[in-house]
């Protein structure tokens, strides 16, 4: 019970300081589909039951585990960092060992982000501009001190993100498991229509029996229908965030 509260306490109070908000202006509703660390599967599995929708998802890669496995699964390749750019989608950065800033001193912390970006910049020659907290795991500091240096970063802190977005702390909402799921998914997209929002999904293998942190393409699949059914547009994290940079830009210019 303790630990429940003093989690409550500590999201409550990283959601409301050092926040860089935006706004989201007429772009919902609107709906991404990310994965973390990631898996092969979140590719091979879930990037192709995007792409049957005509949509594109978010990579959040942790480029140490390039050519590894674990309990996820097999993870990407070189091959399939290419493959996945060629395809659309959107590759982040995850930093590079997929360590917890709750763990490490924070230049420690930011050098292993930069890492992970040089790294993704050097394989691909893409640049990530976009980021997700490896465990969820955020801490004052590094709310405060990331900010000056990427578009956005993501949390697992979950709700819709309306009609503000923090761009220092994106919501986000696990999507975990199989179709017993489904009502509750359906549920955060219902309350993302009626508040012409964003919501965020995020999960990382993808297969018929997922890890504790996967989800099984069945249910992915029926989430993105659902998405679609309810006239949500599914894009990247960046095509959301650029626009809502210069949706804000212009409210400022006008009421100047």
């Amino acid at each position: 019970m303790l630990r429940s509260v003093l989690g409550d306490l500590r999201r409550e109070l990283l959601s409301s300081v050092h926040s860089r908000r935006v706004a989201i202006g007429n772009q919902g509703p609107v709906v991404s589909f990310c994965f973390d660390d990631f898996p092969v599967t979140a590719y091979t599995v879930g990037g192709a039951i995007l792409k049957s929708f005509g949509a594109r998802g978010t990579y959040y890669a942790a480029m140490g585990l390039m050519n590894t496995s674990n309990h996820l699964g097999d993870h990407f390749s070189h091959r399939d960092l290419h493959s996945l750019i060629t395809d659309g989608h959107e590759l982040a950065c995850h930093t590079f060992s997929h360590i917890s800033c709750r763990t490490v001193p924070f230049p420690e912390f930011e050098a292993d982000v930069n890492r992970g970006r040089d790294a993704i910049r050097k394989t691909t020659g893409y640049e990530p501009v976009n980021f997700s907290y490896p465990f969820g795991h955020v801490t004052l500091t590094a709310k405060k001190k990331l900010s000056a240096q990427l578009r956005s970063c993501r949390g697992i802190y979950g709700g819709v993100n309306a009609p503000t977005i923090d761009l220092n702390l994106l919501r986000a909402n696990g999507l975990y498991g199989d179709v017993d799921r489904l009502p509750e998914m359906e549920s955060l997209l219902s309350r993302n229509a009626q508040l012409g929002g964003w919501l965020i999904f995020y999960t990382h293998d993808v297969r018929s029996t997922p890890s504790e942190f996967g989800c099984t393409p069945a249910l992915l699949e029926k989430v993105i229908a659902a998405a679609a059914g309810r006239g949500s547009r599914i894009v990247p994290i960046d095509q959301v965030v650029s626009r809502a940079a210069v949706i804000t830009t212009r409210q400022k210019l006008d009421r100047a």
